[in-house]
């Protein structure tokens, strides 16, 4: 039986981060991150029967961000931890339609869904094994911005041109792949039949289709600097 290799998740212990480490950590060893100090959460310490996890605290407001990635990251090669893949999942979706815009509020969109990103990618680039796969979270906004949610539509589509240009940056060494996702674990209050209609496929996706593509992505090693989309034909409605 192979040994388990270690990845990382960035913003994996909330919803489908949680959902994706649940799905990944029978066959990987999970470092798991997120914006505030983690406690003894009940989900998180389940993955314990499967594997490893390490918690990470990464919040994209801390002013001292880099440094915190950057000395986590070597404190985990200290401990002779060395990653053979990420996944940024990080991210919010806040409703923000035209005319409510203002300077503070398209800020902290950007923060969390761009400016973040961007450096957890740049900390981790140095720390992965060669032959490691950089995976971002994006949204089928990408191909269609929603309307209501247009900073967060802008900064998913800012993600694409890092995608696209890390995958030239760090090649050969490191393969870079983005997914364009559409429903998946849609929250409470989301008009469930509405967004199954928009789809080709009348469904919604689950965590397992999103574990699916990443366990492609890590296990191609022709495959760099794509967007794959996940959103049950979503764009073509």
């Amino acid at each position: 039986m192979n040994e388990k290799t270690w990845w990382i998740i960035v913003g994996g212990v909330r919803r489908l981060g949680l959902a994706l480490a649940q799905s990944l950590s029978e066959n990987h060893k999970l470092v798991l991150t997120s914006s505030q100090a983690l406690g003894g959460d009940e989900a998180i310490s389940k993955l314990s029967i499967y594997t490893n996890v390490i918690r990470l605290c990464w919040d994209a407001n801390d002013p001292q961000l880099l440094s915190k990635m950057m000395t986590d990251l070597e404190a985990l090669r200290g401990d002779g931890i060395y990653l053979s893949g990420a996944i940024i999942v990080a991210g919010t979706f806040p409703s923000t339609p035209l005319g409510s815009w203002d300077v503070n509020a398209l800020q902290q969109i950007w923060q969390i869904n761009l400016t973040f990103p961007f450096l957890a990618a740049q900390s981790l680039a140095p720390h992965l094994t060669d032959g490691s796969c950089i995976q971002f979270i994006l949204d089928t906004c990408v191909h269609r911005p929603w309307l209501n949610r247009l900073p967060y539509s802008s900064a998913k589509s800012g993600l694409t041109s890092l995608v696209y240009g890390l995958a030239q940056s760090l090649a050969p060494n490191i393969r870079v792949v983005g997914h364009a996702i559409g429903a998946i674990l849609p929250d409470e209050n989301s008009d469930v039949d509405f967004l199954q209609n928009q789809t080709l496929l009348k469904r919604l996706g689950c965590p397992e289709d999103l574990s699916r593509a990443i366990n492609y992505a890590a296990s191609s090693p022709y495959l760099t600097g794509e967007i794959l989309t996940l959103d049950g034909g979503r764009r073509w409605i």
